[in-house]
């Protein structure tokens, strides 16, 4: 008797989770799985946009001469003071101090990744790194999941999820928890005060 039973709460159950997994509408790849830094959702398990990527590298000063300093004035172009001043009211200077020096990290050690796992990065950046609104868009996009923008799934998309876990696991032994925590939370708001200045949606496909 226990058997039949069992096995209906189990069909409800997995119908139940198929139910919830098509109601998020979920993009190909991106998968309903906890983040470190960002809640339940989302991250995303498909191939890095590496032309995106090395855009954005590009952006802020080439691989060498990275500066995250750099990638803001690309991406914000004119406000830039004004984007700066915001994150800082918001946070605090420490907070955008961290983001800062840890961004500047992230960069430099998943290059050092790339290299040491024999990963080829393109020959040219797509979008055009002078472009601040078109790099801009195509980080927001790298970051949609179905269901809305998700900074996680931004940072996997740009270098693939092992590796963004890896450089997460770097951070917190280089930094701590702390400052990788500060530096999801304000480019995450980065991320929305760009959408919201260029016009762009959350996308519900890709």
């Amino acid at each position: 008797m226990k058997r039949p039973f069992t096995a209906a709460v189990a069909a409800v159950f997995i119908s139940s989770c198929a139910a919830v997994a098509l109601a998020m509408n979920l993009m190909p790849n991106v998968v309903d799985k906890p983040t470190r830094f960002s809640g339940s959702c989302c991250i995303y398990t498909g191939a890095p946009a590496l032309p995106v990527t090395l855009s954005m590298i590009v952006a802020g000063g080439g691989p060498s001469d990275f500066s995250t300093l750099t990638l803001v004035k690309t991406l914000a172009g004119p406000k830039t003071d004004a984007e700066v001043a915001s994150l800082k009211q918001k946070f605090g200077d420490e907070k955008v101090g961290n983001f800062l020096k840890v961004f500047d990290f992230v960069v430099s050690d998943s290059l050092r990744i790339v290299k040491e796992k024999n990963i080829a990065l393109p020959t040219q950046p797509d979008p055009d790194p002078k472009d601040g609104k078109a790099l801009s868009q195509a980080l927001w996009g790298a970051g949609q999941t179905g269901n809305g923008f998700n900074v996680e799934v931004m940072l996997d998309r740009a270098v693939s999820h092992p590796i963004h876990d890896q450089v997460m696991t770097d951070i917190d032994k280089k930094f701590g928890i702390g400052p990788d925590a500060d530096y999801h939370a304000v480019l995450n708001q980065a991320m929305h005060d760009l959408a919201t200045v260029y016009g762009f949606k959350d996308a519900t496909s890709m």
